[in-house]
């Protein structure tokens, strides 16, 4: 009964988040039509991959949370972010317009979607910004695709099943599609899906996989050379001890006045939760823009 409320818990988290992002959004102009540069669907790995490119400068691709779409989950970061950098966002596979396929989930696919895009797009190598499930698929990518990835920016994720804390690992094992039915995601996912009426199938298929114990490996993730950004909320489920392992992999918890800055930094916003902190778009900004700029 208590791993139940704690799945109810975090979906009515993500319910605020979603609402929130809705309300602020048609409260002013979409920033859509002015940044978006182009859009399309590249084929890759049997997928017809949604993307959609905005701004211009150097490449940043955003990976988005799972049951997402672009605009739920980047319509206030994408108009500034597309101010100084071509951003490439993507939906991917079964998420908004990219319809689903007989593939199985995993991250490694994920990743390996996320470099089709970028070879469909003639494009070496961009800096890449995921978000829980797409910080994860980002981590894939770089151990994969390593001359692919220069920076990388991390928000509220891990690169072990058992880096999130046991309350919601637990609450993992009990979602249910019937969990989001009247619920902002499945209106956004009917708005662009190719098949509307493969919502539960899609999110089946996703919680399935999201009750599968994974680790991508400790050596692994310490051989990644590009420079690492870690978002995260200090109660947004990712257990402290992971946080620090996850930085110390990265070259980070060093004594800076003695052995120098290491290239990877970590912040931790106080007071924020797995869905608060991407609600602060300016506080996400000033850590982001300064760590690509540099």
């Amino acid at each position: 009964m208590k791993t139940i409320h704690a799945a109810r818990a975090i979906l009515l988290a993500l319910l605020i988040l979603i609402t929130t992002v809705m309300n602020a959004g048609a409260q002013k102009a979409p920033a859509g039509p002015k940044t978006l540069k182009s859009s399309g669907y590249a084929p890759v790995n049997g997928l017809k991959l949604y993307y959609e490119i905005h701004g211009e400068g150097q490449p940043l691709v955003l990976l988005h949370g799972a049951y997402m779409t672009i605009d739920l989950n980047w319509s206030q970061l994408i108009p500034e972010l597309a101010k100084t950098h071509k951003v490439i966002a993507l939906e991917m596979q079964g998420h908004g317009h990219t319809a689903d396929i007989d593939r199985p989930v995993t991250f490694q696919n994920l990743a390996d979607d996320v470099a089709g895009l970028l070879q469909y797009l003639k494009i070496d190598s961009a800096d890449v910004l995921g978000y829980s499930l797409g910080g994860s698929v980002a981590y894939a990518l770089a151990i994969q695709h390593p001359a692919m990835v220069k920076k990388l920016v991390l928000v509220s994720t891990v690169y072990k099943y058992h880096g999130w804390q046991k309350e919601v690992t637990d609450a993992f094992q009990t979602f249910k599609p019937e969990f989001f039915d009247q619920t902002p995601l499945k209106t956004a996912y009917e708005k662009v899906a190719p098949d509307p009426g493969h919502w539960r199938a899609f999110l089946s298929k996703y919680m399935e996989y999201g009750k599968q114990d994974y680790d991508f490996g400790a050596d692994k993730v310490k051989a990644i050379k590009s420079p690492i950004l870690f978002i995260m909320g200090d109660n947004d489920g990712v257990s402290l001890e992971h946080k620090a392992e996850m930085y110390r992999a990265a070259g980070g918890g060093v004594s800076g006045d003695m052995a120098g800055l290491p290239k990877s930094q970590l912040a931790i916003l106080p007071g924020t939760t797995h869905v608060t902190l991407m609600m602060d778009t300016p506080k996400l900004l000033s850590f982001i823009n300064p760590f690509l700029g540099k």
